[in-house]
């Protein structure tokens, strides 16, 4: 099969993370073609070059139009079609992994278990304020019991394990396992995050001009 018959399939993710300045094609999108010479050389053109010893920036983000990437391939092919089943639009971050000291990593761990301990407890002792928890507990112990409630009873102990058996099976996770193979509440809060940035860099780019793309 001639080169003029040839298609080459590209397929490009929303976002990219590469941790090498020098950023090919194949570090960005999938890439399939019958032609394994030319699908080789498509995977190794190179796309983008960050620049390396920018100290002040640890994250570098551009943002590519996939007519980039077909007029990058038509300079080395001319004759092969490109076909793209992935974004027309979409990130590429370079991103410098620092190397820091083990201890600041401990601390940094400590203080973040530390703000979220106290702010867990902060939020829930608030609710229960708000609710009137404690007359609730009152008045459902004395419509059962046809006595006053003393300071401390069962229903405060089964309280707290349901709250904290509550949030376990909310959040999906005992540790570092997951209770079922579900994403769990935080991952998809985090990809729709992810998403609503993505398309900001894109929409920004575009209308600030500083998107790469053809002309």
């Amino acid at each position: 099969m001639k080169d003029g018959h040839e298609i080459v399939y590209v397929k490009a993710e929303r976002n990219s993370v590469c941790h090498e300045p020098q950023v090919r094609i194949s570090d960005v999108m999938s890439v399939e073609c019958q032609n394994p010479a030319i699908c080789a050389g498509v995977k190794n053109k190179m796309l983008y070059s960050f620049a390396k010893n920018d100290r002040k920036r640890k994250r570098q983000i551009e943002v590519f139009s996939i007519l980039k990437v077909i007029e990058l391939i038509h300079g080395d092919y001319p004759d092969v079609e490109v076909v793209s089943y992935g974004e027309q639009d979409f990130v590429v971050e370079y991103v410098t992994i620092p190397i820091a000291p083990k201890w600041i990593e401990v601390c940094k761990v400590c203080l973040l278990c530390v703000i979220i301990f106290l702010g867990s407890a902060f939020t829930i002792m608030a609710f229960n304020n708000d609710v009137s928890v404690t007359q609730v507990f009152e008045r459902f112990y004395g419509q059962f019991m046809g006595t006053k409630k003393p300071r401390v009873t069962e229903i405060e102990f089964f309280y707290c394990i349901g709250l904290a058996v509550g949030i376990l099976v909310f959040f999906n996770h005992v540790g570092k396992k997951k209770i079922t193979p579900d994403p769990t509440p935080i991952q998809v809060e985090m990809r729709k995050y992810e998403k609503d940035t993505d398309t900001a860099f894109i929409e920004n780019a575009g209308r600030k001009g500083h998107e790469h793309d053809v002309g």
